[in-house]
């Protein structure tokens, strides 16, 4: 960082010291795990010391405290892929129920986000389009943390909800389902080539809640990537200009996502048909009648705490995954949480 012209380069200077600071947030936890550790064995000496059980059960809360931890950080070090360090972009797509459906795409989005925020990332809302009654019919968001897209790509899929429908007058048991896309954001501007007349953009009025201004002025963009036909669009900021930036990083990051899969494609070809079961178009199951309960259909996880994983409670869920990709990798069995 002291190079000459090092910081001439803004976006460079700025990756690099993004990666600083969660260098130095790891070693911060790994001397705070130290610390701890230290603190539990003299609390242990003082206990047998004073033969007060109590002190006993503390320290066993601790140990176990620290070992869970210990466990999430050794899990953290397998997001080693090409970008698992990136921040996100988290899409919801409500499916077939109508406004059903486009309640539970609305509880999704909240769930993520307040997942985010007990991890002290940065939330943004990028595009949002509101269903008719309640609910949404699409949004995106983007996710801004130290290896978002690590811990939020195991979320991509199809999640179910059963529940005794808020918009059913009989009060009947309905199932709906809503869809989640996971997307790296690109960092590097010349990491996907995007030629301008590729594109075709078209600016339009925002629709819905906005204030005034945004519902008077032309400031809402709808970019198509003709080559591939990718649509985007971004309504929520104030001026086109940030719309217009908006709509170019989802595109990017879709872009991405389409040479990430055709270079799967590439190597399922030279090493035959493969189907990965994380990836199965029902990943979880969330029940609130007849009984409180979600499950992951991919890990077996259960939690009968509805109302914690709504609130934003997914660490078990994601580790859980976590684990069984890092264990089916090395041909282990994974042993469950």
């Amino acid at each position: 960082m002291s190079a000459p012209g090092f910081w001439q380069d803004q976006a460079g200077a700025q990756r690099v010291t993004r990666q600083l600071n969660a260098l130095k947030r790891t070693v911060e936890r790994i001397l705070d795990l130290e610390r701890r550790a230290e603190d539990a064995a003299v609390l242990l000496e003082l206990g047998e010391e004073a033969g007060d059980a109590a002190v006993a059960a503390e320290v066993r809360n601790e140990v176990a405290g620290l070992a869970r931890s210990a466990h999430e950080m050794e899990l953290e070090v397998l997001l080693a892929g090409r970008y698992d360090s990136h921040d996100a972009i988290l899409s919801f797509h409500a499916g077939a129920g109508g406004t059903e459906s486009q309640d539970w795409a609305q509880m999704l989005m909240r769930m993520y986000m307040r997942r985010a925020e007990r991890r002290g990332f940065q939330v943004e809302v990028l595009d949002v389009l509101d269903g008719e009654e309640a609910g949404i019919k699409n949004a995106t968001i983007s996710v801004k943390g130290d290896n978002a897209y690590g811990f939020l790509k195991a979320e991509k899929g199809v999640h179910r909800l059963v529940r005794i429908s808020p918009f059913d007058a009989q009060a009947r048991r309905h199932t709906s389902f809503a869809s989640v896309d996971v997307l790296p954001q690109v960092e590097a501007e010349d990491e996907i080539d995007i030629k301008p007349e590729e594109l075709r953009i078209d600016v339009f009025r925002a629709s819905g809640a906005g204030g005034q201004h945004v519902n008077r002025t032309e400031s809402a963009v709808r970019i198509t990537h003709l080559p591939t036909g990718i649509v985007v669009s971004c309504q929520n900021e104030r001026s086109q200009h940030a719309n217009r930036d908006t709509a170019m990083r989802i595109l990017k990051a879709r872009l991405l996502k389409l040479r990430e899969e055709e270079r799967e494609k590439e190597l399922a070809a030279l090493r035959g048909e493969h189907t990965d079961i994380a990836w199965g178009h029902q990943i979880r199951s969330y029940v609130f009648c007849p009984y409180t309960m979600v499950k992951d259909h991919r890990t077996g996880v259960e939690v009968g705490n509805v109302a914690a994983v709504m609130d934003g409670d997914l660490d078990r869920f994601i580790y859980a995954y976590l684990e069984q990709r890092a264990l089916a990798a090395s041909g282990g069995t994974p042993e469950g949480w």
